[in-house]
């Protein structure tokens, strides 16, 4: 396929013969040189995200037809998914309404006579004919006085193929122009030209969990003997993603933290001992560990690099005013960053007097700041004075200079780019980096995105939260919601009415929903998306009209405020301070209340389409409310007809555990991509499900740190294809993130 050309000394060293060595170098070779890939292919493959050789194999099937164990038309259970081997006995185009065309094949075994129904595939008619022998793999239906099946996989058999003899078909993704039996071919014919690759893995990790070899495990995967060796190759390939990965994160950690030598802190000094001292309630155990684990990474002489994962309401914000007071004992600065300035300011405000207690000087700076009061504080930040500055994006800008800043702490860090994290670490010389994040990520998927970071988690609250209930109900029921919040006003409490967006079309929302889908890797949650039909049901809340329809309708009489993102940092803050001070009693509102609002008196909330929503986001939502002695409700306002996105929803009315809910909703994700080449310039885990292989990820990420805390280069020769496999990966990763 590819000739072997001079290598540099570099890949000589690597230590493959010469065929295993032309084979694995092959594997980056573009995909143009398989036999099969024309100019027109090429380009087709191209917009599946297929460049190469590698690409082509790591396009596994998704799913098989077990054509091992073939039905009868009469012996197929109802109800039950089979695959059928007949003969096409009629094929009809049909149209039972305008711009809707289907294809009914009527079939003819042996034992009688199925009907099979495909719609908006108008192309069979010319693919199919009468006479031809086909499988038919989907599940059997009963009803017109015939055996059916709607929209199944079709094969068809050709000669050499005889079903009763018994295969396996892989089925892999297609499109228009390669069909999914030509992508078939397009696999074989690379395998067939590779030959024997180098192993990556090496010969000690393969004996220790029985891995079959990486040749095996493609050739298995894709065209597989027995349904039940699927399984082995998919273990052995599932392992070698997450290893790759987790050398990759590790070892460009352990880069980035050589650079400069990190601020060895200290930990027990005046302002810590002092801070714990003037607490009025007593710290979790969760929050204690944090704090212990925090500090020792703090106290070494290199960067820390700690994500700290809590779920609603258990304290982070207490853990980062510990490493806040030890960076200030350790007469250094320190950054606090959040994404929003109602956010920020809650910090400032929850933080700022526990400091002011120690004699600490702290400012506070976003986009709304005075040009006077912010000239003062950056004088006060280059001088040393403000030791620790709270801020939004507004931290970022080139003239906010820190005299010494040794710790950057980043609140919901999923919210910002990696660069704009990059920018604010360097205002430091290589400072400790603290990350925070209310979205409760499950400790799997934790280690398969952050594997280069060290992990804290909070579980437990502070202190018994009033009683917070959860229901779901549908439009045409949402008259409940609102007559359970029409109450709780007359009681004198607070109601949030949240909505998804503001001020959009249909249409727009439609676009929006889209993207939402397509969020980027931390945004794990699955936004779902209806039924196309399902659209034109469901009535998009529109935050302003909301609010309008509000004040001359159920809460006629009460003040109803609005809070939405595209407002002035000004605006919001006085609408936030309004609603503290109890002026405002209904507070509709888009998603920037999601983290961070902490009003005690606010009892009750609404969430409109709250079917549009991943189940993580609803989780913290709901945590507005609850947060005093009184009892909470929430109301899950939802016009889709789905079954699976109920399902979902009802799910939050059983449970209030935020990690068991994103594990629940990890569990409903389809298989793929869990991290994004937008954000890692990486290549994507194709097999891994972060639910499903949690044993595997741990195994990896264990494994990873022991190959490197023995050889940190992976220069030993055992480590060498391994080397050279990351090295590969990483070169291919960077050309397409130029544009190569």
């Amino acid at each position: 396929m590819v000739s072997l050309q001079k290598q540099s000394s570099q890949t000589a060293a690597v230590g493959f013969s010469a065929d295993r060595l032309s084979s694995t170098l092959s594997l980056d070779a573009s995909v143009s040189k398989v036999k099969g890939v024309s100019s027109v292919r090429e380009r087709a493959l191209a917009k599946m995200g297929i460049f190469t050789v590698r690409d082509l194999l790591n396009h596994f099937p998704r799913r098989y037809i077990d054509l091992s164990h073939i039905e009868t038309i009469r012996s197929a259970s109802i109800n039950e998914s089979c695959t059928v081997a007949a003969t096409i006995h009629e094929l009809t185009l049909k149209c039972p309404k305008p711009k809707m065309q289907l294809v009914e094949i009527t079939l003819l075994d042996a034992s009688g006579m199925m009907i099979v129904t495909c719609f908006r595939q108008p192309w069979l008619m010319n693919k199919l004919q009468k006479g031809m022998r086909v499988a038919v793999s989907g599940t059997m239906e009963f009803n017109y006085g015939y055996k059916r099946m709607t929209n199944p996989f079709i094969e068809l058999l050709e000669d050499n193929q005889d079903a009763q003899h018994g295969f396996i078909v892989p089925v892999h993704g297609a499109c228009e122009s390669i069909s999914t039996a030509h992508m078939r071919r397009l696999v074989r014919n690379a395998l067939d030209a590779l030959g024997a690759m180098q192993d990556p893995l090496p010969l000690e990790l393969r004996c220790k969990y029985r891995l079959m070899s990486r040749q095996n495990a493609y050739e298995t995967i894709h065209f597989p003997q027995t349904m039940a060796s699927i399984a082995d190759a998919r273990r052995r390939l599932v392992y070698e993603e997450l290893l790759l990965l987790e050398l990759a994160l590790m070892q460009n950690g352990a880069r980035a933290s050589k650079s400069e030598v990190a601020t060895a802190h200290t930990t027990g000094g005046p302002c810590v001992r002092g801070l714990r001292n003037s607490l009025p309630f007593t710290l979790t155990q969760d929050q204690e560990t944090a704090i212990r684990e925090i500090f020792e990474h703090m106290a070494a002489p290199r960067v820390m690099n700690h994500l700290l994962l809590g779920d609603v309401g258990t304290g982070k914000t207490i853990v980062a005013a510990f490493a806040l007071c030890a960076a200030c004992d350790s007469s250094q600065q320190a950054a606090m960053m959040a994404p929003t300035e109602v956010l920020a300011r809650q910090y400032a405000q929850s933080i700022g007097p526990l400091l002011d207690a120690q004699g600490v000087q702290w400012g506070i700076l976003t986009g709304s700041t005075p040009a006077s009061e912010r000239a003062a504080l950056l004088d006060a930040l280059r001088a040393g004075e403000c030791r620790v500055l709270f801020g939004t994006h507004a931290l970022l800008q080139p003239d906010v200079v820190f005299q010494s800043c040794s710790l950057v702490v980043i609140d919901e860090q999923q919210r910002f780019g990696v660069d704009q994290r990059a920018v604010l670490l360097e205002k430091g010389k290589a400072p400790d980096a603290l990350y925070l994040t209310a979205t409760p990520i499950p400790r799997t998927l934790a280690l398969a995105l952050f594997g280069n970071l060290s992990l804290s988690y909070l579980r437990q609250r502070p202190h018994e939260r009033a009683k917070r209930s959860t229901f779901v109900c549908s439009k045409d029921d949402a008259q409940r919601a609102y007559a359970a919040a029409r109450q709780a006003l007359e009681r004198g409490e607070q109601v949030y009415v949240v909505c998804p967006l503001v001020g959009q079309s249909a249409k727009a929302t439609k676009e929006a929903r889209t993207a939402l889908d397509d969020a980027d890797y931390y945004e794990y949650e699955s936004i779902s998306i209806e039924d196309e039909n399902d659209y034109s049901q469901v009535s998009i809340a529109s935050a302003s009209k909301k609010a309008q329809q509000l004040r001359a309708g159920v809460f006629f009489g009460f003040e109803v405020g609005l809070l939405h993102g595209k407002m002035s940092g000004q605006e919001k803050q006085a609408v936030m301070q309004q609603f503290r001070e109890g002026k405002i009693q209904v507070l509709v509102a888009t998603t920037v209340i999601e983290v961070g609002i902490d009003v005690a008196n606010a009892t009750l909330m609404i969430i409109e389409d709250a079917d549009r929503f991943g189940l993580s986001q609803l989780h913290q939502l709901r945590g507005r409310v609850g947060r005093g002695e009184k009892s909470a409700q929430v109301f899950l306002v939802s016009g889709s007809s789905s079954e699976q996105a109920t399902m979902r929803l009802r799910a939050m009315e059983a449970c209030e555990d935020g990690f068991e809910l994103a594990s629940y909703d990890l569990s409903l994700r389809r298989e793929g991509d869990i991290l994004g080449n937008r954000q890692h310039g990486a290549s994507s885990l194709k097999l891994v499900n972060v639910v499903r292989d949690g044993a595997y990820i741990e195994a990896a990420h264990a494994d990873a740190q022991a190959l490197l805390l023995k050889d940190a280069e992976l220069h030993m020769p055992a480590n060498k294809p391994l080397a050279w496999e990351l090295h590969a990966i990483h070169k291919q990763s960077d050309t397409r993130v130029l544009g190569g």
